[in-house]
């Protein structure tokens, strides 16, 4: 089977316009036979690399709150006619898709707060669930809310088992240990992440969980965002805002693919599911190498709601 890590910008402040491109990139990645197609963190809604939203610590500006307007503006409901049309894509091309997104908090929750999204679809054409990052890194937590334990689950797609760790998530042991616990195969790691040792972390998971990996990172210019963005970074439209560094890895720590650096690119990558059985021989990290006896982690897997209404 094949899989693909798709690298390539996310329209700022424009889902339809990247719902258009990642259909494209899509069929594309299917069209060279790929089963399993993963793109990068905030794909749809954008991640607004370099972009300070007027608050420094203590202030808030005017300007920078009708920037968050538009980055509001710009997110997606889930379920909604974005998700829809995903769903009908990855029917259409007989291809599992894992994107990430900015996705609006449902009215039920309030309806205001924006949420750093993995979604899973199958290519059976239905949206199987999300994962909302648990913990947005320094400014990010400005702009995006706190997923909860509800969002933990690993996938049964078509391809296998795919959970989804977004960036720096992939730094929390315990985070990673609720996916391997489940049994993933296709440990997928959506990321703006563009350092050179992003890899190494990418080859100790693959290691340490004995899955797949596949980590999606954007590549984006200063000449992808607005005109009118001005990021720290400067308006020259050659700045490269995030750099890429896409790959995949196997169950045993080889790199099968990438890293790919400076472009926009379709990773790909020939995988055996049953390297995970030859790599388990003698390491299984929730099995027997887990000691149990000593270690245990707990999950609290509900929803938090901060009004319960009972009668």
């Amino acid at each position: 089977m094949k899989v693909a890590a798709i690298q390539a910008s996310g329209p700022l402040f424009n889902p339809a316009k990247g719902v258009e491109k990642l259909q494209d990139l899509a069929v594309s990645a299917a069209g060279s036979g790929a089963r399993l197609i993963v793109f990068p963190e905030a794909f749809l809604g954008g991640y607004p690399k370099g972009h300070h939203f007027g608050a420094p610590v203590g202030s808030r500006s005017d300007e920078g709150r009708e920037w968050y307007r538009r980055y509001f503006d710009g997110a997606i409901a889930v379920p909604g006619p974005e998700t829809a049309k995903i769903a009908k894509l990855a029917k259409d091309i007989h291809s599992d898709i894992v994107v990430g997104v900015i996705e609006r908090a449902s009215p039920e929750e309030g309806g205001g707060t924006l949420y750093c999204t993995a979604l899973c679809f199958s290519s059976q054409g239905v949206l199987l669930g999300k994962r909302r990052k648990l913990m947005p890194t320094a400014a990010e937590r400005l702009i995006w809310g706190f997923g909860d334990g509800s969002t933990l689950n690993v996938f049964e797609a078509t391809a296998g088992r795919v959970g989804a760790v977004i960036c720096w998530e992939n730094y929390m042991p315990a985070l990673r240990l609720s996916q391997y616990a489940q049994g993933v195969q296709f440990y997928c790691a959506p990321t703006v992440d563009d350092r050179e040792n992003w890899s190494s972390t990418m080859r100790t998971i693959a290691l340490e969980g004995r899955c797949f990996v596949i980590s999606a990172n954007q590549f984006m210019r200063r000449s992808d965002a607005p005109v009118d963005f001005n990021p720290v970074q400067g308006n020259d439209p050659a700045t490269v805002l995030i750099n890429g560094g896409s790959l995949i890895v196997s169950p045993l720590g080889k790199i099968l693919a990438g890293p790919v650096f400076g472009e926009e690119a379709i990773v790909t990558a020939e995988v055996d599911l049953d390297d995970i059985k030859r790599g388990k021989m003698d390491f299984d990290v929730s099995g027997h190498y887990a000691r149990s006896d000593v270690f245990t982690l707990m999950i609290n897997d509900k929803k938090q709601r901060p009004v319960t209404v009972s009668s």
